[in-house]
């Protein structure tokens, strides 16, 4: 079974999830002036599968992905565009953002 670390940020009264493939946390990915810090301080909350993923993302307000198969699964389920991801090193990230700005 794959599984993911994830963590929640509780942040302003937003919640953000961040998501990311177990074999790359702690790791650094680069691509010319970009850099990918797999933090563990943002990412290394818990071990989690594709479906306890996909029900915190539901209400997320600001989701964060990082590593092929996070992208690449998620991208066969409908959830991000796997060609919008930023390609660093040979891993995918991406963002998804819902409207979190209140006037």
């Amino acid at each position: 079974m794959s599984l993911y670390f994830m963590r929640i940020h509780n942040v302003g009264g937003k919640k953000i999830v961040a998501v990311c493939d177990e074999e790359i946390l702690g790791m650094v990915f680069r691509e010319g002036d970009v850099v990918l810090d797999i933090s563990p301080k943002f990412y290394g909350g818990r071990k989690a599968d594709l479906e306890e993923v996909m029900n915190e993302i539901m209400d997320a307000d600001i989701v964060v992905l990082s590593g092929k198969r996070i992208v690449e699964e998620l991208d066969r389920r409908g959830a991000v565009i796997k060609e919008y991801a930023l390609k660093v090193g040979d891993q995918l990230h991406i963002q998804i953002v819902r409207e979190v700005l209140e006037l």
